[in-house]
């Protein structure tokens, strides 16, 4: 699987790593909703399972993705600070829709 971060998105996900919530824990892109053609997604602090694959990132930083949601192999991480603060998560290798968190 694969997995892409922007220099926004990296800074403030080693931010998230570095809090002591997060200790023992990884960042995890999953599917909220599915929609067939499209995905939504989000990002949380979590711990790996048996169905993950840790994805290593140009930015060293690991991400979890489950193996059995085909939504997530290629996803692209971004963070933005206007027109207003917040990750992008699209997957250009799968749909054309995009959904902010």
């Amino acid at each position: 699987m694969k997995c892409k971060i922007n220099r926004n998105a990296a800074k403030v996900l080693k931010q998230m790593l570095s809090s002591e919530e997060a200790e023992g824990k990884m960042v995890r892109v999953y599917v909220t909703v599915n929609h067939g053609d499209h995905a939504h997604y989000d990002i949380k602090l979590d711990t790996p399972t048996e169905h993950d694959e840790i994805v290593k990132t140009d930015k060293d930083i690991d991400i979890l993705l489950d193996k059995r949601e085909d939504f997530l192999d290629g996803v692209w991480i971004q963070y933005f600070y206007v027109p207003e603060e917040g990750f992008v998560i699209t997957n250009p290798s799968k749909e054309r829709h995009v959904h902010s968190h």
